[in-house]
């Protein structure tokens, strides 16, 4: 029931201890060699280590593990004591590896927030959020394939915060997303990075961060109708094919038809009236998906009560929109 066994652990002892589950463990296998000499070492005690691991039958679980200790038994060895090394938890974690992936599966697939998993593991908020922050980061901007095989881009504007200035700067920032996967059939739009800002500079200089191969292979921006974006992407990619989306199309062909019918009102009858493009259809992206991630992390804004860090908003936007399933469940 525990799966103990599948990160290197035989159970030895359980204790009921009130809101926790305490397993006791010890590793399957002892190698008992020292890490610097390669020589065997002499057992000198047995402390125990205490982590966090995946909750049991709805309770939050401690493993303590009684794990060997040795001295060094090879004169030159600098070293003089050391501890076996577990398989399910770096040396000095708090928490085994597979809380990790838990933590990210609970906010990515099942949309939890941050203050539901902390519950679900008896752990407190801040060191979830830092275990899910620095995952992320690990697993999209230390990836060097992030970011292969883009070649429809869309950008838009999101605001992540809001205060008492609809529209002040700080408020917006520029989401990038990959819409490759669904012009070609293979899956959903994911969110492959955020920036602060809404300007031509802030695209200007995400897309002069990439290397020239990335550049080079961008061959569709889809976008709204504002005119920064469209400058980024005419210095940045002059090779691409700009797109904006159906609704964008429309509504500045209506704009510019009222335009017509209110100049040609005012020129026949001296008043005002009464009160009472299309490239999407020769290459099939618009900015609709892109807009529809925006409003999923309006929707990710409203499960955490609002953030006031725009680098976690950022992280956890990721987490929670950027197609990273097989990354976490991989971990």
């Amino acid at each position: 029931m525990c799966r103990t066994a599948e990160i290197g652990l035989a159970i030895t002892g359980a204790a009921d201890a009130g809101p926790l589950t305490i397993i006791e463990a010890t590793p399957v296998a002892v190698i008992g060699v020292c890490p610097d000499c390669g020589q065997p070492g002499k057992l000198r005690d047995h402390p125990t280590l205490r982590l966090v691991d995946l909750p049991v039958v709805g309770f939050p679980t401690r493993l303590h593990v009684k794990v060997p200790r040795f001295r060094c038994a090879a004169a030159s060895c600098k070293r003089k004591i050391f501890q076996e090394s577990l398989t399910c938890a770096d040396d000095g974690a708090k928490l085994t590896g597979r809380v990790t992936r838990w933590i990210l599966q609970r906010l990515a697939i099942d949309r939890m927030s941050v203050s539901a998993t902390a519950k679900a593991l008896g752990m407190g908020w801040d060191l979830v959020n830092k275990v899910a922050q620095n995952a992320c980061r690990q697993l999209v901007y230390g990836d060097p394939c992030h970011l292969d095989g883009v070649r429809v881009l869309g950008v838009d504007e999101h605001v992540w915060k809001r205060t008492r200035k609809p529209g002040q700067a700080s408020n917006l920032v520029t989401i990038l997303v990959d819409l490759t996967p669904l012009v070609d059939g293979r899956g959903p739009a994911r969110l492959l990075d955020m920036r602060p800002g809404r300007s031509a500079d802030v695209l200007s200089g995400w897309l002069k961060e990439r290397n020239p191969s990335f550049r080079e292979q961008i061959q569709v921006v889809t976008m709204d109708g504002f005119t920064g974006y469209a400058t980024a992407v005419e210095e940045q990619l002059p090779q691409s094919d700009k797109v904006m989306d159906p609704f964008h199309v429309v509504h500045l062909a209506a704009d510019k038809l009222t335009t017509c019918r209110q100049r040609l009102q005012r020129e026949t009858t001296g008043r005002r009236g009464r009160k009472d493009v299309l490239a999407y259809f020769d290459i099939g992206a618009s900015n609709g998906p892109v807009e529809a991630i925006n409003g999923r992390l309006e929707h990710l804004r409203g499960i955490a009560l609002g953030f006031k860090n725009l680098n976690h908003y950022i992280l956890r936007c990721l987490i929670h929109s950027g197609q990273l399933q097989d990354k976490i469940n991989a971990l």
